[in-house]
């Protein structure tokens, strides 16, 4: 599954997207200094995420939708279509 799929997913299952959840996150309190733990557990704990896509919301909300390009294009499993991940809902992804 790609990073992006990842994402995608968890707006699925919330009806929240990326971009939902990084203010959701701000309003905690949360930042870039925040330990990934701390909002690993609140995604797990208050939004029903399961670990592999609260992991995949901890990098945006802590680090931006910025990724490495190790799998970008790569055709692979977890191969992305970009080094930016779509943050604002599957429906308006022009990569999608």
């Amino acid at each position: 599954m790609s990073f992006q799929a990842y994402l995608d997913k968890a707006e699925e299952q919330t009806g929240l997207t990326p971009r939902q959840f990084i203010a959701l996150a701000k309003e905690q309190g949360f930042d870039e200094n925040t330990k990934s733990s701390v909002v690993l557990n609140w995604l797990k704990q208050e939004h029903g995420l399961g670990h592999g896509h609260a992991q995949a919301m901890v990098h945006v909300i802590l680090k931006g939708p910025k990724i490495s390009s190790k799998h970008v294009g790569t055709g692979g499993t977890h191969s992305d279509a970009s080094d930016t991940l779509w943050l604002d809902g599957k429906a308006s992804n022009p990569n999608g």
